[in-house]
């Protein structure tokens, strides 16, 4: 009987928790220093991710955390595509 596979974890920049990929958000900086929401978890670059969660989203824009990881000025933007990705409205 083959085992199933473990989902991929990874570390929200926030929480500090490891969760399933499929319960975090991307963020990812380019090559080209542009930051943008990678809703399909495989864009080419930085990634860091967060967890989806409006709190989280609201500390991590408060602390920086994504400048920090990503190494990168992030506009507001990308965070209110994070809050509109949350909230179920595709921007």
């Amino acid at each position: 009987m083959a085992q199933a596979k473990k989902p991929p974890l990874r570390k929200c920049v926030v929480t500090q928790e490891m969760k399933p990929k499929k319960e975090l958000i991307r963020v990812v900086r380019n090559k080209e220093g542009e930051v943008f929401v990678d809703q399909t978890g495989k864009k080419n670059g930085r990634g860091a991710y967060v967890s989806k969660s409006l709190e989280v989203i609201d500390k991590a824009e408060q602390q920086q955390a994504l400048n920090r990881h990503l190494n990168a000025k992030v506009n507001a933007s990308v965070y209110e595509d994070l809050r509109n990705l949350i909230e179920g409205k595709d921007s």
